[in-house]
């Protein structure tokens, strides 16, 4: 029985692991060169062990090649040291018994490309509206607990009822600590949350639908999800696996639980008797585009060639949409920050524009 997957936050965002995605990204791309030149695998393991920097890395690799050395197949030295998913080592397993290892690791390579790329891209969007949020709570905590009790003092001096407004700015500079406290303890509890139950069914399920109704971001992670699936089903159906053990491949590292439990929906109808693109047709994470793409690969038996081209421009409109939210979310927290001083500002300067009459 499998284990449970990790939540989508979880799977993109991991920090501090032995064997990161941007090593693994290097480790397939060099041992595939190495192999396509004509060297051996145990040497090409030997040399990218000689050249590698982290000491984590290279304990790894040294382990791999002890395991190759004592009779182990390379699938299976990945597998014993616990730092490689059951998509890479079972992938590599088939590439080694269809004699495609090579291409197995071209793909491997290709596969890591496109997730450091994405996450990369997905800090660089929210890297700059992070820091400007930060910036704005730190002068919204400024302003409601210096400006605003000095506004205060000098309308108590007047004795004159002040605007709506003013009063629930006042207010909330009153309680505003407080709130912000409870907020950060929210923010943790939830956290902690999140974290104990990440790996329950019913958390992920419900986490991801949340995902799923974001205006923009959404669509995105859907299609991140789905583009990440028809590369995977290209790389192992193109080294001949069957179709269900392909399936259940994909299943295992896909790491979005919409997608997870289609897949295992349909792997039980395939054993059937129906087609791959009747099961994702009856799913409506999966676009009809997708669907009549499929069944036509099915007709002319070509479902890999397929699967790799649909990958391809899915992450071409992933790229369009990312930068699409990072144009938009810019402007956007601008316009958000400019109201919420300006309600402030107003708030406390509405009471000065009776000033004269009361002074009268």
């Amino acid at each position: 029985m499998s284990e449970a997957k990790p939540s989508i936050f979880q799977r993109e965002i991991k920090l501090g692991k032995t064997f990161p995605d941007k090593a693994k990204e290097n480790f397939y791309t060099e041992f595939s060169s190495l192999l396509e030149s004509g060297i051996d695998i145990q040497r090409a393991l030997s040399i990218l062990i000689e050249e590698q920097e982290s000491k984590g890395v290279n304990a790894i690799l040294s382990n791999v090649l002890s395991d190759l050395v004592g009779g182990s197949s390379l699938g299976e030295a990945l597998e014993k040291t616990k730092h490689f998913s059951a998509y890479e080592f079972q992938s590599i397993r088939i590439g080694e018994e269809t004699g495609r290892l090579q291409i197995i690791l071209h793909h491997l390579a290709e596969y890591f490309t496109n997730k450091v790329k994405l996450r990369r891209q997905l800090i660089s969007v929210f890297t700059y509206p992070t820091f400007v949020i930060c910036i704005t709570i730190g002068v919204l905590y400024f302003m409601l607990n210096s400006v605003v009790p000095m506004f205060e003092d000098v309308f108590k001096q007047f004795g004159q009822d002040l605007p709506y407004l003013t009063q629930k700015i006042i207010a909330l500079s009153k309680n505003f600590s407080t709130y912000m406290m409870y907020f950060i303890l929210s923010i943790i509890a939830i956290s902690i949350y999140g974290y104990t139950q990440r790996k329950e069914d019913g958390f992920r399920n419900f986490t991801s639908k949340i995902v799923m109704r974001l205006p923009i971001f959404g669509t995105l992670m859907k299609k991140v999800y789905t583009a990440r699936m028809c590369q995977s089903l290209a790389l192992l159906l193109g080294a001949k696996t069957p179709l269900v053990t392909a399936l259940s491949l994909v299943e295992e590292m896909i790491g979005f639980y919409p997608i997870e439990n289609a897949i295992k929906q349909i792997k039980g109808d395939i054993v059937k008797g129906d087609s791959l693109h009747q099961g994702f047709a009856k799913f409506p994470i999966f676009d009809k585009r997708l669907v009549s793409l499929t069944k036509i690969a099915e007709e002319i038996n070509q479902l890999d060639s397929t699967f790799e081209r649909i990958s391809k421009q899915y992450q071409e409109d992933i790229e369009y949409r990312t930068k699409l939210i990072g144009t938009i979310i810019e402007p956007l927290i601008i316009v958000i920050i400019g109201l919420v001083v300006g309600v402030i500002m107003v708030s406390m300067y509405m009471p000065m524009f009776n000033l004269s009459n009361v002074i009268k």
